[in-house]
């Protein structure tokens, strides 16, 4: 059953709707390209809601009609055929409107740029950040996404320090960014003589990967070194000063890319690496001024915080945040991590709904 509260917030967008309708007869918007345009994006942004919203008060007066028609002898039987069908399409029909009201994150649609770095437990904590890292390329192997390494620096036995990973694909934000946070794992290490389980951390940061238009940098406040690349490299990479490292100045980021035998594909990457920075940043600013407006935190994206435990004497997966486990850690670290990213999916989804339906919540505005 729908409440008040979000029916009013249906009627005022479908109202929207009408309004943006009767703006594009109007020859004074037909004749602006600019104005026209954006008139009807926010048109078709809501338009799947106000169908829908139609859809099921059709639904609900055909229910009605012939809950009505029960009463008629003759008619019954076949009312009750009816009512049969129709009922059981009221509920999925008004979920349907309720996630037409969460807001939708703008980056959801955007690449990534993945950064997997080695915590607390030496070099253990490298091991597991090479898993870790080899378990994500996996899954995007799996979903079909494509794959660049930007950067990194190696650890001790086979680990690594950090890397950082460009991914791209269909709305690969939507599918990873509640992998940023702190991630443990206990087991015991291979360099473990006496069998002891140790615990280490590793760093996860998932950052949507920005574009011109949405982060400007001013050229005069990057600064940008040279140096010759290190790692194992190949023709011409250890040879010549083809690695960059951009410090973005009012900041204090610092990027580096070493991965390209070119200085200028090396460049562009580490732009795209700062700007991903910078957006991300941005977007943090806009979460904690939303969160402290309505007095509640929604994520808080704080990286300090441990978000998942990877405990291998007990084959066992922990999402602390949303309280799921699950077993069978071999296949998680082979990349058959949908279940997990499925279940935070649908936690904050429901998370924002509950938030959207609250009275004083305003409409969403799809622009």
């Amino acid at each position: 059953m729908l409440s008040p509260e979000v029916l009013k917030k249906l009627d005022a967008i479908e109202q929207r709707f009408e309004e943006l309708t009767h703006q594009l007869s109007d020859p004074a918007v037909a004749s602006s390209g600019d104005r026209f345009r954006k008139v009807s994006k926010e048109r078709a942004s809501i338009e799947p809601t106000v169908n829908a919203l139609r859809a099921w008060r059709k639904l609900t007066q055909d229910v009605a009609d012939n809950e009505a028609l029960l009463a008629d002898t003759d008619l019954r039987e076949m009312a009750k055929e009816e009512l049969a069908q129709l009922r059981p399409q009221i509920d999925p029909a008004e979920e349907q409107l309720k996630m037409f009201l969460v807001p939708k994150d703008p980056a959801d649609e955007k690449d990534v740029i993945l950064e997997v770095r080695a915590g607390a437990g030496g070099d253990e904590a490298g091991l597991f950040a090479s898993e870790l890292l080899r378990a994500y390329l996996r899954f995007a192997e799996r979903r079909g996404w494509k794959v660049e390494i930007a950067d990194s620096s190696p650890g001790a036995l086979g680990g690594i320090k950090d890397t950082t990973v460009n991914i791209s694909g269909d709305s690969v934000y939507s599918w990873m960014k509640y992998e940023s946070g702190v991630h443990r794992v206990q087991r015991v290490p291979a360099t473990e003589a006496q069998g002891r389980i140790h615990t280490s951390t590793v760093t996860v940061a998932v950052m949507p990967e920005a574009e011109d238009i949405d982060v400007q940098v001013n050229p005069s406040d990057v600064e940008m070194d040279v140096f010759r690349s290190t790692g194992s490299g190949g023709q011409s990479v250890n040879t010549t000063d083809s690695a960059v490292r951009l410090t973005h100045k009012p900041t204090g980021i610092v990027v580096k890319c070493q991965q390209e035998k070119s200085q200028l594909k090396n460049r562009n990457m580490a732009m795209r690496m700062l700007r991903a920075k910078l957006f991300e940043i941005e977007l943090e600013k806009q979460r904690s001024a939303r969160d402290a407006a309505r007095k509640s935190q929604v994520g808080t994206g704080d990286r300090s915080e441990k978000i998942r435990t990877y405990n291998f004497p007990q084959d066992r997966l922990t999402d602390h945040r949303i309280n799921y486990t699950r077993h069978n850690l071999p296949a998680v670290m082979d990349g058959d991590v949908q279940d997990v990213i499925d279940a935070c999916r649908t936690f904050y989804a429901a998370q924002a709904l509950r938030e959207a339906s609250r009275p004083d919540a305003a409409p969403e505005k799809r622009a």
